[in-house]
């Protein structure tokens, strides 16, 4: 039997919305403070996702404020198609909350905002017999809208606030056969998350909540997947049924740490007397049929395309003149708008981290310049391997504390920096580690975050746990990236190498 992994995308992609047109999937995920916003996906077979975009990817579309804070930013949009348009309705808490954006085709481009008047976050949309096109946003209330001019037209109604839970949000309206079924997330997003859902015969209501609620919660168990919630239904040809939804793979000791974020998960339902059944989400489950999976982008950039691929993000925007493809052919520059890491306005370009084990390398031409690769968190959050006047760093900065680490000579000229994320053994507190630790201290991270230069000896090796969401807070995950803080500097290549499950 063939059988498919989750996730189906790995790392910092959460809060998934997902959409079918003909054999095409379509599905967009949160992107908090970063710029551009709104990753897309498309597949073929609900597996194997291809970013072909971003929705939001100019200035015009997002503004996220110089002193917009982590986690801030772009949360939970819908994507949906309905007579022959795309649409794309989603919350900028940094600015003026919900709006939508328009396309004829998923790859763009997308419309300027329609800013919509309604309170709430994570709005969806659905379109009833007569063409009415209905809002539902946290709460959860629904409001017949205009999607052309965002007026509301009547509500917002309050509908149905789930089983009694808190957070009861993430809502999405679907029209299957003689019903009306509006399912959300409520529990938090973390681990008391779960799906419920109830139907109506009109989107108004009144809604009768499933006997079953909640319809998915790993709440209390032992599963190494954990938080599952916020989730989205779509049909395949084939007539079955697939939830897409976010959880976490927490690892380590007590308590278990997420790097990675909230990430996009799949798992079949079935149903049952009218209402979804929905079993665990496993690692592994059948695979549903589909046909040829979407070309998998590569490992490596060489940055001769002449464009910038879609998975580079920055944090609230990336000024034109903070970087180039053209002034140093095949090469990326990067220029310096910002001195420091450690607070927002600098100059960082970087990827989200896909797999609890992997490599990351790139060739860097400093120059006169400071640049190096970030794993970033936020700005209180980060470990930093940088070259400057000839010596190579590595840093830490965790909360209120920054330290180097270790500081050694490199030669002058191009440099290859290597990021190594190593997976770690939880050992509870009876076992005695060989290792010599403080006093106190036990290991039991998630993982190990190893800095080198070339193929040399490890300069510092750093535990996983101060980059962490139980850490750092918030609603994102770990994203590594080039940064220059001084001057400007070239990066010949960049290179992210899964080594583990």
């Amino acid at each position: 039997m063939r059988t498919y992994g989750n996730p189906v995308i790995g790392g910092f992609h959460p809060d998934p919305s997902v959409c079918r047109v003909g054999e095409d999937y379509y599905l967009v995920c949160s992107s908090f403070e970063y710029f551009p916003g709104v990753p897309l996906f498309h597949s073929r077979d609900l597996v194997h996702w291809r970013q072909i975009g971003n929705v939001l990817d100019r200035p015009g579309q997002l503004e996220l404020p110089g002193d917009t804070v982590a986690s801030g930013g772009i949360y939970a949009p819908t994507i949906r198609h309905h007579d022959g348009r795309f649409y794309m309705i989603t919350t900028n808490v940094s600015g003026n909350g919900n709006f939508l954006v328009t396309a004829d085709r998923p790859e763009g481009p997308w419309s300027d905002p329609v800013w919509i008047d309604l309170q709430g976050i994570d709005p969806d949309l659905a379109w009833d017999d007569d063409g009415a096109c209905w809002c539902a946003v946290s709460g959860v209330r629904v409001a017949r809208i205009d999607p052309v001019t965002g007026k509301v037209l009547e509500g917002p109604l309050p509908v149905w606030s789930g089983t009694g839970l808190q957070h009861p949000e993430a809502p999405h309206l679907y029209r299957i056969g003689d019903w009306w079924y509006l399912m959300l997330a409520e529990g938090g997003t973390a681990h008391g998350h779960s799906v419920s859902i109830a139907r109506a015969r009109d989107p108004r209501g009144p809604y009768e909540p499933a006997p079953a609620n909640p319809v998915l919660s790993h709440s209390g168990t032992d599963l190494p997947i954990q938080c599952t919630g916020h989730a989205d239904l779509v049909q395949a040809p084939d007539g079955t049924w697939w939830m897409l939804l976010l959880a976490t793979r927490p690892r380590g000791f007590f308590p278990s740490f997420h790097v990675l974020g909230r990430e996009t998960f799949l798992t079949p339902v079935k149903w049952a007397d009218g209402w979804p059944r929905v079993g665990p989400v496993r690692e592994r489950h059948p695979a549903p049929a589909g046909p040829h999976p979407v070309q998998l982008p590569p490992e490596r950039d060489d940055f001769d395309a002449g464009h910038l691929a879609p998975l580079w993000i920055s944090p609230r925007s990336r000024p034109e003149g903070s970087w180039s493809l053209s002034e140093r052919p095949g090469w990326l520059t990067l220029r310096a708008t910002g001195d420091s890491l450690d607070r927002p306005g600098h100059t960082f370009l970087g990827r989200r981290q896909q797999h609890p084990q992997c490599r990351v390398a790139a060739r860097l031409d400093p120059g006169t310049a400071r640049a190096g690769l970030s794993v970033r968190m936020d700005e209180a959050h980060h470990y930093d391997i940088e070259v400057a006047g000839g010596e190579v760093s590595v840093v830490a900065r965790i909360g209120p504390v920054r330290q180097c680490l270790v500081r050694r000579a490199v030669p002058s000229g191009p440099v290859t920096l290597v990021v190594e994320f190593r997976s770690t053994s939880p050992v509870p507190p009876t076992v005695t580690s060989s290792r010599e630790e403080a006093p106190g201290v036990r290991p039991g991270g998630p993982d190990t975050v190893v800095f080198t230069v070339e193929d040399g000896e490890p300069l510092a090796e750093l535990d996983g746990r101060y980059l962490s969401t139980q850490v750092a807070g918030g609603f994102t995950g770990r994203v590594i990236g080039m940064y220059v803080t001084e001057g400007s500097a070239s990066f010949d290549w960049f290179a992210y190498t899964p080594s583990g499950s």
